[in-house]
């Protein structure tokens, strides 16, 4: 188990970033990012933002264009959580691991100028986030960032994917808003929770047999009534029926020997869990999805969730997947489609 102090220390180091973040003004980000980042920090933001290299290129490549263009921009924090994970898809957890910190909210901002090609609305938005954070000596050395750009373009106006099969795309705090981790939680629920995760994603999810949806064994994992928060073009399921109906059917029919590989990170700290992946899956483009037809072509799927148990089953999901990189493998360029909408 990692340090209840080392773990503390990590997520005190976050939330006070976080702070000093929203009172920074444009001149004094570059000397609050360097404050947690270390000089070389490798950041990983979504398609087309990609990989950027330290903490210069965070600040002029990342939050400098974010913050012209939503100039009021202030973060939510739905969830919030740090631990222990060595990625690794064996089932061996006991070696040492990395520490990680992770949150995801919206942004609430009003979108006056264009960001990466889509047209400013001049309207408020909620910009889903994602965020994780790998530290080492009180340095973040690996950064991973995804927004829900997708979700941006259909709240400025832009649908670039065809109308989705879910409920509906709300991205909301926990049912018992209790998803903010300041505190050190239990250590016997979390190396519970630690060993269910690692059960659910490399066995149960790894284990379809190409025919029968059931052959996941999802059902032993998500409670009945499960709510799951999907990305958008996916959105929002209530219940394992929708989740079944809405994404799973639709998904394994598109990408059927899908796999998950050893995940960037996979921790839990009491009874939530966070997981991210840079080729978090691999998978080959066998069926049709959102209209685009089998391609046969590999694809990687770069991707963030949280998971919170009852003690159980999992009750919630919140899932990022970074849709515009994804339909890039397919030869689908999201943005052409903006541009040319």
């Amino acid at each position: 188990m990692v340090s209840k102090t080392l773990n503390q220390e990590n997520k005190s180091l976050i939330w006070d970033y976080w702070i000093a973040l929203q009172n920074a003004s444009a001149e004094q980000l570059y000397e609050v990012v360097a404050s947690v980042m270390s000089r070389d920090v490798r950041c990983f933001g979504p398609d087309p933002i990609g990989e950027l290299q330290g903490s210069v290129a965070l600040v002029d490549d990342y939050w400098s264009p974010v913050l012209r263009s939503f100039p009021d921009l202030t973060r939510q924090t739905h969830l919030f959580c740090g631990g222990k994970s060595n990625g690794r898809a064996d089932g061996d957890i006991s070696k040492d691991g990395r520490l990680w910190v992770s949150g995801t909210g919206v942004f609430s901002a009003t979108f006056e100028e264009d960001y990466l090609g889509i047209p400013a609305s001049g309207k408020k938005v909620d910009i889903r986030w994602g965020e994780f954070y790998r530290l080492e000596d009180g340095k973040v050395v690996d950064f991973y960032f995804l927004l829900d750009l997708v979700d941006l373009m259909r709240q400025a106006g832009f649908d670039v994917l065809p109308p989705i099969l879910a409920s509906d795309q709300r991205f909301p705090l926990p049912l018992a808003n209790d998803g903010i981790l300041l505190e050190a939680q239990d250590e016997e629920e979390t190396e519970r929770q630690l060993h269910q995760i690692h059960r659910f994603v490399y066995d149960s999810l790894n284990s379809y047999d190409q025919d029968d949806v059931s052959s996941m064994g999802v059902a032993d994992f998500f409670h009945p009534d499960v709510h799951w928060y999907g990305p958008g073009g996916i959105g929002s399921c209530y219940g394992l029926k929708e989740f079944e109906d809405f994404h799973q059917k639709p998904w394994l029919a598109a990408f059927p020997n899908r796999q998950n590989q050893d995940l960037d990170s996979l921790y839990a700290e009491g009874r939530y869990t966070a997981g991210s992946g840079w080729t978090g899956t691999k998978a080959i483009h066998s069926g049709e999805y959102k209209n685009v037809g089998g391609t046969g072509n590999p694809v990687k799927f770069n991707g963030m969730d949280w998971w919170k148990s009852d003690g159980e089953k999992y009750i919630e999901n919140w899932v990022f997947v970074d849709m515009v990189y994804l339909f890039r493998q397919l030869g689908v360029d999201l943005f052409d489609r903006l541009a040319n909408r």
